[in-house]
């Protein structure tokens, strides 16, 4: 993990006491609420439905231990709401007879973030200071800025890597944050990264997607795509470079942001990010960004070339930890161990097989732990569960853990002959469930419980459905499914890129639902990144979870030997699944009316 230097400490600190201030002077009267949103914003704190929500940054997912037992303490002595604002909130619960208002917890997000939901503006700046402590922070979590730089979450780790992109993600951190380029953007700008042959952090879905490669000379660089994202408009990133050198990547997105900086609409937010300008513009887009990176290395002298001795600083510090107490072992031998342990206990078997990952280090394994289980949100961590976690991560994997773009948790460096042992206190803590990349392994924004941008609730539609999927047998028969819900076009939940999406909509005032089939994040369990497509009118909260089971009874009737889910729907086409839907739809309208 990057190690902050004194300057990196000192830097936080100083944010953390500016807010203090700014929060002292607006409760003071002295800043209107006019001139304290965009402070608030800038270090992370939102106003959503029923109360605050903060975004805490967690750059490309990496999380220490003693990380984690901090956000433990602010869940457990800060996110407590109100009475009276909680007992208002509940009162507008009810939908499919679920109440979701988890409070004392965290929420994992699909940008690798933290968020809590219920901690008072008026406590804001003691949890700053406490964040700060442990450096961390809510800088750039929100407001049209740079936001946090994502990349896979087996990286450094993963066998099939090429470059690993974690020193080149922790320099572009350093570098856009407090960016003044970069500060007032027409909207939100997203950066991702992958350095592996599978590109398993979805990088065609962003503003800026990087393909770490090598070219024919053996030399380092980033393909480089531009103008994607998700929302109202779903795009999928545009090539405009093959290969650039690594130590330009800052000078080049330089360009890419002040050619957007200069031509984004800014009249219009739904049509003020960069894909519009790049969908728009084409080719004259391409070529005003290498008119202007020419200029950047020409006449400015390419001033964000990144000095190989700066880079080495930073790289030093991602490198293996020194695993105590755990003797050198025949990598086979393990294998022939873990077999064994699989045959005798099938429950460690399918979790082997779902939630433990091949390793570079072959005595190692990466480890995901499932935040998904009935009665819980996707992705939320009570204080409880975080500090039981936070001890696993030292007993197991060095004291460092990364948060998933699937609103998980995964453990980097296990040895493989503690797995058993590992899965055992998993399992007692209710985090062991064998269900990755399976339906209930599902995304989902907080939707409309928490947030006041959302058309209708995520959470209670999440619930219904891993309630009707529990089955471990039928879950493995369907096999790898992904499943995203959002409550709104934003698309936080990332609906486009299921295979099967969830977009709640407004319908004269009411709670409608549209359902998708065929998206893909762009790995290669998923396919080409592309855009779901809607396979009906939309359908009432009710009937969401029946026209689930009656697509996935269309797939289990139409799949051929060896098919996934996926590669059904692409081959039949979307019409016998609008028909199973429709089917489901008038099957609930007559049983309704009866």
């Amino acid at each position: 993990m990057y190690q902050y230097t004194e300057f990196d400490k000192q830097f936080v600190h100083q944010r953390s006491h500016q807010f203090r201030d700014q929060l002292e002077r607006w409760q003071a009267g002295k800043l209107t609420e006019d001139d304290f949103r965009p402070l608030r914003l800038q270090n992370g704190w939102y106003v959503q439905r029923y109360a605050p929500m903060l975004r805490v940054a967690v750059p490309y997912g990496e999380i220490a231990s003693r990380q984690l037992r901090v956000l433990a303490t602010i869940a457990r002595d800060y996110d407590e709401p109100e009475a009276a604002v909680f007992k208002a909130a509940m009162e507008g619960q009810g939908l499919l007879g679920t109440t979701f208002l988890p409070k004392n917890c965290a929420h994992f997000t699909t940008r690798t973030n933290v968020q809590f939901n219920w901690i008072p503006l008026s406590k804001s700046a003691d949890v700053m200071d406490l964040l700060a402590s442990v450096d961390m922070h809510g800088i750039q979590t929100s407001g049209n800025c740079i936001r946090n730089t994502t990349t896979d979450a087996l990286a450094g780790i993963a066998v099939d890597e090429l470059i690993d992109p974690r020193p080149y993600a922790e320099i572009l951190r350093q570098w856009t944050t407090l960016h003044p380029e970069f500060a007032f953007l027409p909207r939100k700008f997203k950066i991702a990264i992958s350095g592996a042959a599978d590109d398993r952090a979805a990088t065609g879905w962003h503003d800026v997607g990087l393909h770490m490669a090598r070219n024919a000379a053996g030399e380092i660089g980033f393909k480089v795509f531009v103008g994607g994202g998700m929302g109202r408009t779903p795009v999928v990133g545009t090539v405009i470079r093959e290969f650039l050198p690594w130590n330009q990547i800052m000078n080049y997105i330089e360009a890419i942001v002040r050619v957007y900086n200069e031509h984004g609409r800014r009249d219009n937010k739904y049509k003020a990010r960069i894909k519009i300008l790049v969908k728009s513009e084409g080719q004259q887009y391409i070529d005003d960004v290498e008119e202007e990176y020419r200029q950047i290395m020409e006449i400015d002298g390419g001033p964000h070339t990144v000095p190989q001795a700066e880079f080495d600083r930073v790289a030093a510090c991602f490198v293996p930890p020194v695993l105590a107490d755990i003797a050198d072992a025949d990598p086979a031998a393990l294998d022939a161990a873990l077999k064994a342990q699989a045959t005798e206990h099938v429950a460690f078997g399918r979790w082997l097989q779902r939630n433990v990952h091949a390793h570079k280090n072959a005595q190692l394994r990466a480890v995901t732990l499932s935040f998904k289980r009935p009665g819980q949100s996707p992705g939320d961590a009570t204080s409880e569960q975080l500090v039981a976690l936070a001890d696993l991560v030292d007993k197991y994997s060095a004291g460092e853990a990364r948060v998933t773009h699937d609103q998980n948790v995964l453990l980097p460096w296990v040895h493989a002959s503690r797995l058993f042992d590992l899965w055992q206190e998993a399992k007692a803590l209710g985090l062991a469930s064998a269900n990755v990349q399976l339906l209930t392994d599902m995304i989902a924004c907080p939707g409309g419980d928490f947030c006041a941008l959302a058309n209708a609730r995520s959470l209670p539609i999440a619930e219904a459905i891993t309630q009707r999927y529990q089955d471990l047998d039928e879950l493995d028969d369907l096999g790898e499914i992904d499943l995203h819900i959002s409550g709104c076009i934003n698309s936080c939940g990332h609906h486009h890129s299921g295979h099967i999406g969830i977009l709640g909509v407004d319908k004269d005032g009411k709670e409608w639902y549209q359902v998708t089939l065929g998206g893909s994040d762009g790995s290669e369990l998923s396919g080409p990144a592309v855009a779901g497509k809607v396979i009906g009118p939309s359908f009432s909260a009710a009937e969401v979870p029946d026209v689930i089971e009656a697509v996935l009874g269309t797939y289990r009737d139409l799949r051929e030997s060896g098919e996934t889910f996926q590669s059904t729907v692409r081959r039949t086409g979307l019409d016998p699944f609008k028909e199973a839907a429709k089917t489901a739809r008038h099957k609930e309208e007559t049983v309704a009316a009866a």
